[in-house]
């Protein structure tokens, strides 16, 4: 359940983020409270577009009886590409996303064309709705009956903490700042994105398209079970393994690789744009 409350917790503080910068703008600028419902009519657009998804998801796999196992394997990794395409995101917009909205704000209430506003806040809502869909939906797939109302129940408590966690967050540095609650989820979400990975790796193993190789490599459950209620919080959100498969375990080293090979990348794309 871990996942699910980190997952919705940190994607609706996202979303919040959006639509306060929006809202905020337009509460203090005469001529933006015109935009108002447009602002809202874009938040419950984008919720309509992510339920839309959730459902098309879901009746995907059900068509897909015979490969339904690939295509909940396929969408774990598209899960984990996503997290690591969120977290580079934020990197490169998080310090000019207030600036650019208000910026399109004014732009949008000199020439009294709100539909810019709809549908900024409808795609910063599908966006973060969207992307909690593809990560659940694996866990929503095989859940049922208690696990689903856990779930659910995990779901709601994430949303409650997320407006918590904006409400804070909208006091400054007091408390806790932007910069500093960003810096520890994004490393957070990409322990969620490795983990993510590494299930999909083992999945692919269990459906024999991979080999183990060599199973397991090594036992560490006298330390920390992941079979335990503490070692499989720990397992589910950071990939931790107390029977690794050597598999599993190259796959890891893989996902982290790839990962420095990306924010290299992206420095040197930085220092080049800024020299």
């Amino acid at each position: 359940m871990g996942q699910v409350l980190f997952i919705v917790w940190r994607e609706s503080v996202e979303a919040l983020l959006v639509v306060g910068i929006l809202n905020a703008w337009m509460n203090h600028n005469p001529a933006g409270r015109a935009g108002k419902p447009w602002l809202w009519g874009g938040v419950a657009l984008g919720i309509a577009m992510a339920i839309a998804l959730a459902v098309a998801l879901f009746t995907a796999g059900s068509l897909m009886a015979g490969a339904q196992d690939y295509f909940q394997t396929g969408m774990v990794f598209i899960a984990a590409a996503l997290i690591v395409q969120m977290v580079l995101w934020m990197r490169e917009h998080g310090r000019t996303l207030k600036k650019e909205l208000e910026n399109g704000l004014s732009e949008k209430a000199a020439s009294n064309n709100w539909w810019g506003v709809t549908v900024l806040a409808a795609l910063a809502i599908a966006r973060e709705g969207s992307e909690t869909v593809v990560f659940l939906y694996g866990m929503l797939a095989e859940a049922g009956g208690v696990e689903l109302v856990k779930m659910a129940g995990a779901g709601a408590i994430g949303l409650a903490l997320a407006f918590l966690t904006f409400y804070v967050l909208q006091l400054g540095g007091k408390v806790l700042s932007w910069r500093l609650f960003f810096r520890v989820t994004e490393i957070m979400l990409l322990l969620l994105g490795a983990s993510l990975f590494l299930s999909g790796v083992e999945k692919l193993i269990s459906m024999d398209v991979l080999p183990a190789l060599v199973d397991p490599l090594w036992d560490s459950s006298a330390l920390l079970d992941d079979m335990s209620p503490f070692g499989g919080v720990v397992a589910a959100l950071t990939g931790y393994r107390s029977h690794p498969a050597l598999t599993s375990l190259l796959a890891y080293a893989l996902f982290w690789s790839a990962i420095w090979a990306l924010f290299q990348w992206r420095n040197r794309r930085l220092a080049a744009a800024t020299a």
